[in-house]
């Protein structure tokens, strides 16, 4: 026979329990004791051939029991059992277990007491969970009572403290355990018990460690356990949240990249409403939403769509099948590939002519510090191409090589002229930070700000609404920074969108004339007019709607989300 804590949804009624009924059991006797101190008394299982999973041969209404009071109170605690092997008689081990258990003192501060002068006398743990028949977990719950003062300890035995509000009390400091004492003594004073008093103790937010989605080891700050071992809690709530939401956003990427068509996140304390939603597949247009509760936890719903995009797209299927002619379905101006490269061309651009102005930049840089970006921490903007001919693009054009030119120059004032990398991006190095800081001390105010400028630039996140409002407000020319290259033509695969350009660069007539033609060839004639070959006359700094400031589009289709953000910053600079 083996003693252990085994997680009550690993346990099922046998079929060899003589009380086995598809009725639940009367346990209406049992209930309030199993309420005040747990189970006592471990079930007697045995494996059932699924992993770490048992079924109950004695101790259904036990059981029963832990089940109910696990739904009062939100949490299921792992449940003492003695775990059947082979030859074993179930009769005779129950039989044991509860003539050992009737050893026991009654109360847990007495139980306290006798453990204690055993393991002063040279017994450990293990022995004594063997002489009582409980499990060491059990043993090492009633030791943990002697962390706290001895008032708290007598208020126990005397009942005039719940089990629920003991636990939590082992988490406290002994300062804190002095106050809750002070409060509980004085009858014009509530003091806190239950829940109450572990949102007291953690300063109105307790965050369990169980509900992390990042790895525990990666959080720096103190994390606080009871000393009955079952629960820990993040003693720093804002370090929590900051590591959880990094966490949940690496999911919702994770589920994007996996073709899911959007993933919602919805705020803290928002509910998932299922009535709300109807279930959708994938391949159909199905979301995921994310929830996430105030205590931290997270959920995943996979392949859903609110009521009203299903009736939507019922009815465009509906629509669809009256006509006999299948509906055509709204597709993204823009590939992501083609949105990938529009966004770092324009940020490339941006930025360097950003450096040129570097009281702008600061002002751009208190904003930053203000309300926060997705690369303030602070972090270099990465410039991830989607692919090989996207990098290589980028990495040719002339705003990147001006950028990188400046960049050395900014180097060189800090006194690193032979190092290659960004400025910006540091790991916290509080030494390199008071080296660069004495450097800046003896530079003039305009080095200074030529560095800040620099700084700012790479820190500049690559398609964002920032991006719009800079390079609108400098009234930015992309014509200097970008030139018509293969990259540029391999990414163009829409047969509407190819049109257009050839409408601006040969005229309606041309486009109109070749609206039927393959993109393949009206790629071919754009060029043949960028060029001035073929008998076509040369157009000289063309430049695409979606690369100008303020950018255009080509249709009305939607999904180009550098328009959508521009569309919304706008207003706020319409005085200018």
């Amino acid at each position: 026979m083996q003693l252990a804590h085994v997680a009550i949804d690993h346990l099922s009624i046998s079929a060899a329990n003589m009380r086995n009924s598809k009725r639940a059991p009367d346990i209406s006797d049992i209930l309030p004791s199993v309420r005040a101190r747990g189970v006592l008394v471990p079930l007697l299982v045995r494996p059932n051939g699924a992993p770490d999973s048992f079924e109950i041969v004695a101790g259904r209404r036990r059981y029963f029991a832990a089940r109910t009071v696990a739904d009062e109170r939100g949490e299921a605690k792992p449940l003492p059992c003695a775990i059947m092997e082979d030859g074993d008689d179930a009769d005779a081990l129950e039989a044991s277990l509860i003539e050992n258990i009737a050893r026991l003192d009654p109360d847990e501060v007495s139980q306290w007491e006798t453990f204690s002068r055993l393991i002063g006398q040279g017994r450990t743990i293990a022995d004594v969970a063997a002489t009582f028949g409980i499990t060491e977990h059990q043993v090492k719950r009633i030791l943990a009572l002697g962390d706290l003062l001895p008032k708290i300890r007598e208020a126990y035995r005397r009942e005039e403290i719940d089990t629920e509000t003991v636990r939590h009390l082992t988490m406290a400091s002994k300062t804190q355990q002095k106050d809750w004492l002070a409060l509980f003594a004085d009858p014009d004073q509530h003091a806190p018990r239950g829940w109450q008093l572990k949102q007291w103790l953690f300063g109105g937010q307790s965050i369990s460690t169980k509900v992390a989605l990042f790895a525990i080891e990666n959080y720096a700050g103190v994390i606080v356990s009871d000393l009955f071992g079952d629960d820990s809690y993040f003693a720093d709530a804002d370090l929590f949240w900051q590591k959880q939401n990094e966490a949940i956003a690496a999911k919702r990427d994770a589920y994007l990249e996996a073709g899911w068509t959007d993933v919602v996140v919805l705020e803290p304390g928002q509910y998932f409403h299922s009535w709300d939603y109807e279930k959708t597949p994938k391949k159909k247009g199905g979301k995921v939403v994310i929830t996430v509760s105030q205590r931290g936890e997270v959920e995943c719903h996979e392949g859903y769509l609110s009521r009203k995009e299903a009736r939507r797209a019922r009815s465009n299927g509906e629509a669809g099948e009256e006509t006999g002619t299948p509906a055509k379905p709204s597709r993204p101006e823009l590939s992501g590939p083609m949105q990938n490269y529009v966004d770092l061309h324009r940020h490339a651009a941006v930025r360097t002519a950003l450096l040129d102005y570097p009281g702008i930049a600061l002002r751009l840089m208190v904003a930053h510090a203000i309300t926060g970006s997705s690369l303030w921490q602070v972090r270099v903007e990465p410039q991830r191409a989607a692919n090989e001919t996207v990098a290589a693009s980028i990495a040719g054009s002339k705003a990147q090589a001006a950028f990188a030119e400046k960049r050395r120059e900014v180097l060189a004032l800090l006194g690193q002229p032979d190092e290659d990398g960004p400025v910006a991006g540091g790991n916290c190095d509080d030494f390199a930070t008071a080296s660069i800081f004495a450097r800046l001390l003896g530079l003039s105010d305009d080095d200074v700000m030529h560095v800040l400028a620099l700084v700012m630039a790479e820190t500049l996140g690559c398609g964002s609404a920032a991006v719009e409002a800079l390079g609108n407000h400098l009234g930015l020319d992309m014509r200097g920074c970008w030139q018509p290259d293969d990259a540029f033509f391999d990414l163009l695969r829409d047969r509407d969108v190819a049109n257009a350009m050839l409408a601006d660069v040969g005229g309606r007539q041309v486009a109109d004339g070749n609206v039927s033609e393959k993109v393949k060839t009206q790629k071919k004639i754009i060029r043949d007019f960028l060029a001035g070959e073929n008998g076509r006359q040369k157009v000289d700094d063309w430049l695409p709607r979606w690369l100008k400031f303020p950018v255009e589009s080509y249709t009305d289709r939607g999904g180009f989300r550098t328009a959508d953000q521009w569309s919304k910053v706008q207003p706020l600079f319409a005085s200018e």
